[in-house]
């Protein structure tokens, strides 16, 4: 049997030689041959071609095999090119054709060449079928809207797995909750990509104690999770804080796996620890865990940075460039962050020059807007202005923000309305930019003036999003929204709240007692 060797000009040579054979049928070694030429540098891809072109008698199996082969190397505009030679050709699309260029066109971000492809099917009859209604709907599920991507499912006869989750994810993308519940309750099997899918997508649109939940229901049904579904509940229990939740989580993550832990959990579970405030913890997971990546590193320094621990962040970056490991924007970024909030605005300036000579590729506006925070954090509002001047690019909004809240924590009044006039130029419907000068105004003692902005602000039906707290007692997170009077036991909470606040009261009239006693 012919076997391609891998010297791709002895492979060339070979190949030609048994075309050239017309005693050799040479369509079982075709897509071998492509598979080869994809194995060396890009102008082998003009051979794949010419191979496809000038072989007359290609069936439908050799075809479809080149062309996703093609779609693999994820040259998807030359898989869709090979397809229209093909129907040149007169050789008649399978479903797997269909389904492989369907997705190419997806992933390519092409709705139009898509909507053809699928007209296509229409005319051929295939678009009921399984494998090209799974790649249909995908594709219309990431590019076009919802309701043509549940028209495809519904036309696909006795849709699989695979079809039901892509619909699922595509209801959750569009925060269609209660249809996703629907039809994954419909499914007639649930496996646990499915389940994932679930778990990830509510997380992903902030509803991160649904997605705890489902996990905890995914275990009632005895399915057993693998090492995506463990990333995205314990990134979920993150989200909202729930140190009880992600505790039992490693726990279990520890019975399922022992110590082989693998990085995506180990990444998470770092990134876990450092949101609830707990960096011990996030330390000795990463100091446990094998086969550390960037992410790994990462997640430290940015955990570091988001509780305030500059000085922290500095040392394990530097660890991070003794062990050879590449440093990439995010941990610049993770950099920058905690030098700004732990205020070494020297050592930030440092590393931002020191990435903008030898790497400035690495630079993004993120890092330059961490400048700005950081310069006005520290109060160096003229420098931070300055600093936006000389920008290599037109500032957006999130840079006269960053101004704008360090004018705030400074209550640095004629900075902090340069900021607000330049954030209402460019979005004067932005609600947070009045609170938060309302608020500097206020810290300087300017009531007067803060009070007419924030009349202003009802003035002009402005709708600024509550925050809200919350906090886990028992393995249960409650959640609390300003003047939040819906919690079952609000009633209780009040009274309590009361008891509490006359207490501080008779605390602090006891101690001006006690100080006019001496």
């Amino acid at each position: 049997m012919f076997r391609l060797n891998p010297n791709y000009r002895f492979s060339r040579a070979a190949a030609a030689t048994i075309f050239n054979n017309e005693a050799h049928n040479p369509l079982f070694i075709v897509p071998k041959v492509a598979n080869t030429y994809f194995c060396f540098s890009s102008t082998s891809f003009a051979d794949a071609r010419k191979l496809f072109d000038e072989m007359s008698d290609l069936d439908v199996v050799s075809s479809t095999s080149i062309i996703g082969t093609f779609s693999k190397q994820h040259l998807h505009k030359e898989a869709i090119y090979l397809f229209t030679r093909m129907l040149f050709n007169n050789i008649r699309p399978t479903e797997f054709t269909f389904g492989t260029v369907i997705h190419s066109s997806t992933l390519l971000k092409d709705l139009n060449i898509g909507k053809q492809l699928h007209g296509c099917t229409i005319k051929s009859g295939l678009n009921s079928n399984v494998f090209v209604g799974s790649a249909s709907l995908d594709l219309y599920s990431k590019l076009s809207t919802i309701e043509e991507a549940r028209k495809v499912f519904e036309d696909t006869h006795q849709p699989n797995v695979v079809s039901y989750t892509t619909l699922i994810s595509g209801y959750i993308k569009n925060k269609r909750f209660e249809d996703a519940l629907w039809l994954f309750e419909e499914m007639p099997e649930r496996n646990v990509v499915t389940w994932n899918a679930m778990i990830s997508g509510f997380s992903q649109t902030g509803y991160n104690e649904e997605a705890v939940n489902i996990f905890i229901e995914m275990l009632r049904e005895r399915v057993m999770p693998n090492g995506s579904t463990f990333s995205c509940v314990i990134i979920a229990a993150a989200n909202i804080g729930a140190i009880g939740k992600g505790r039992s989580l490693h726990g279990y993550v520890f019975k399922c796996l022992g110590d082989k832990l693998n990085v995506f959990i180990g990444n998470a579970l770092i990134s876990f620890y450092a949101k609830c405030g707990n960096m011990e913890d996030s330390l000795l997971v990463f100091d446990k865990l094998r086969g550390r990546n960037v992410v790994s590193w990462n997640a430290l320094v940015c955990g570091y940075a988001q509780n305030g621990r500059g000085i922290e962040a500095i040392e394990l970056f530097e660890r991070m460039i003794v062990s050879g490991l590449k440093p990439n924007d995010v941990t610049i970024l993770g950099m920058l962050w905690a030098c700004s909030h732990a205020g070494l605005v020297t050592e930030g300036y440092s590393y931002f020059n020191k990435v903008r000579h030898k790497e400035p590729n690495l630079l993004k506006p993120e890092h330059y807007g961490c400048m700005v925070d950081m310069l006005a954090r520290s109060g160096r509002f003229k420098e931070a202005e300055e600093f936006i001047q000389r920008l290599p690019f037109e500032p957006g909004i999130g840079f006269w923000k960053a101004l704008l809240g360090g004018c705030q924590i400074h209550s640095n009044v004629k900075h902090g309305e340069f900021a607000a006039r330049k954030i209402m130029a460019l979005d004067p419907e932005d609600v947070s930019s009045y609170i938060m000068l309302s608020n500097a105004y206020a810290a300087a003692g300017r009531w007067e003036i803060a009070s007419t902005v924030r009349k202003e602000i009802k003035e002009k039906q402005m709708k600024r999003i509550p925050g809200c707290s919350w906090i886990e007692i028992r393995n249960e997170v409650h959640v609390f929204l300003n003047k939040d009077c819906k919690h079952c036991q609000i009633d209780d909470i009040y009274r309590v709240l009361k008891i509490c606040i006359q207490h501080s009261l008779d605390c602090e009239a006891l101690s001006i007692l006690m100080e006019f006693s001496i």
